[in-house]
């Protein structure tokens, strides 16, 4: 199995981390280990990212009671139900061979697990052939508590093609957020985390934030260097509302060796769920910096 494609490699080079990301890397596999599986049946949650029928790529939140995803199988999960109506996921995720990225994170215990592969429709849902299992470290995750369950919501609510005033208030307090990113036969959802103001909105229609240390992989920034749509989910923990945005991204080099992303709006769907999960306010992760202007900063 090859870990790495191409524009990881540049981007591992570039930072110079390659003996690292070679070591870390042993960690990605194909198999859902007991241990995998114990943690997918405990999760209320899963974030997909794929790309619509339109090639836009998108991250999207599924809820539901503990055991609706679970592994059936030591290379497959499976999903049961699918995404609320409107999302812009919805499509693609009833079609069979759809590459998705998925990410099970565990506000309660900081932990988190990713499984990309390819779509498969079943009756009661969707399930994934595994391609890449791993396990990440929980930098950058804040601790939370579940809530409630709300069964009433107003599904969409908003679509358009640049962030409303709201909105980029949500996106400056906003501590966390999940991005899928897409290269060749590869697709990945992963998380990025900080203390509220991390993520810039420069305008209406671009944002920016930092890149902090991480598990020199650079499987998101690597999937830039060779494809630049990306999707971004901006979730709500204490209302449970959503924020998804779509549009292009690139890494900025800085000559101090700092590193950031530039994100350019396109779309923008904003919405509230019914059956949606609402979360306590954060433990935010001792290992966020210190929130302020970032452009520039060292972050590695």
């Amino acid at each position: 199995m090859e870990r790495y494609h191409q524009g990881s490699l540049a981007v591992q080079e570039r930072v110079g981390v390659r003996e690292l990301a070679d070591h870390v890397g042993r960690s990605i596999g194909t198999g859902i280990k007991d241990v995998a599986t114990a943690f997918l049946a405990l999760q209320p949650h899963l974030v997909v990212g794929a790309a619509d029928g339109a090639g836009a790529l998108w991250a999207s939140l599924l809820t539901g009671a503990p055991g609706f995803v679970r592994a059936t199988g030591p290379h497959r999960m499976a999903v049961r139900g699918g995404l609320p109506a409107g999302d812009p996921l919805d499509g693609a995720l009833a079609t069979a061979g759809t590459r998705v990225g998925t990410l099970s994170l565990d506000p309660r215990t900081r932990r988190r697990m990713r499984l990309n592969g390819t779509l498969e429709v079943t009756a009661g849902g969707f399930a994934v052939e595994a391609a890449q299992v791993f396990a990440n470290c929980p930098k950058y995750l804040q601790k939370r508590q579940p809530l409630e369950l709300v069964a009433e919501g107003a599904g969409v609510v908003r679509r358009g093609g640049a962030l409303t005033p709201d909105q980029e208030r949500a996106v400056r307090a906003a501590d966390t957020f999940f991005i899928a990113t897409t290269a060749g036969d590869r697709t990945d959802a992963s998380h990025r985390g900080g203390m509220p103001g991390f993520v810039e909105v420069l305008s209406p229609v671009e944002l920016s934030w930092p890149d902090y240390p991480g598990n020199a992989m650079f499987l998101t920034l690597g999937n830039l260097a060779a494809d630049p749509r990306a999707g971004l989910l901006f979730p709500d923990w204490e209302s449970g509302a959503v924020l998804q945005l779509s549009g292009r991204a690139r890494t900025e080099f800085g000559p101090d060796g700092s590193r950031s992303i530039r994100f350019r709006v396109e779309a923008v769907v904003e919405a509230m769920h019914p059956g949606r999960l609402r979360w306590s306010a954060p433990e935010y992760s001792p290992a966020n910096p210190a929130p302020g202007p970032h452009r520039g900063r060292t972050t590695r």
